[in-house]
């Protein structure tokens, strides 16, 4: 969330100025800096006490593109669509608790991206996310709303005994889901 938040509070600057964020813990503090170097901006933190630290972004008034930037005439894959592949509910592997709330920050990560996925691609137990009583399911509206198809395997919502429980989205097939990755510009599985 800091750096959901200061990328929001960067985008809507109508000047250049600082962005002053303070957090609980130094992973925070490490996560807004590699953001504001990934932004080309300077970041610098100070320690408040035990468990506040303060994180200060010069920041260039909205999303930190300078006019200085270097023209980059290599193509680049994120020049076509994107799809985003959900096979599990959970971010990772470990501790299902740990990858379920992973992967609830990663959808909710991806509704403040500049650039939305063309496609989301749910299928294995990636299916719960795009049924009733999923974490996720008012961010994936979010993201259908913007356009992005979200596309959730029949095969395994039947699996499952959750074809009824589509909340968002429609219900697609293998073949669907080979078309699109094949296509795709970039492929992201988290």
């Amino acid at each position: 969330m800091p750096v959901v938040n200061a990328k929001a509070a960067i985008d809507q600057m109508e000047e250049p100025g600082e962005v002053k964020v303070l957090v609980d813990n130094e992973i925070a503090v490490q996560n807004l800096v590699k953001f504001a170097a990934s932004k080309n901006l300077e970041a610098k933190s100070n320690k408040l006490s035990d468990n506040e630290f303060e994180v200060i972004i010069n920041a260039i008034a909205g999303d930190g593109a300078s006019d200085n930037d270097a023209v980059n005439c290599v193509p680049d894959a994120r020049d076509g669509d994107m799809v985003v592949v959900l096979s599990s509910k959970c971010m990772g592997t470990g501790d299902e608790t740990l990858g379920g709330n992973l992967m609830k920050a990663f959808i909710f990560a991806l509704t403040k991206q500049d650039k939305l996925p063309q496609s989301i691609l749910l299928y294995n137990s990636g299916a719960f996310l795009s049924c009733e009583d999923s974490e996720s399911l008012e961010d994936l509206k979010l993201l259908e709303a913007e356009g992005v198809n979200i596309l959730t395997c029949g095969t395994c919502l039947d699996f499952y005994g959750v074809k009824e429980k589509l909340a968002v989205g429609t219900v697609t097939n293998m073949f669907e889901i080979v078309e699109k990755q094949e296509k795709a510009g970039i492929v992201i599985r988290p």
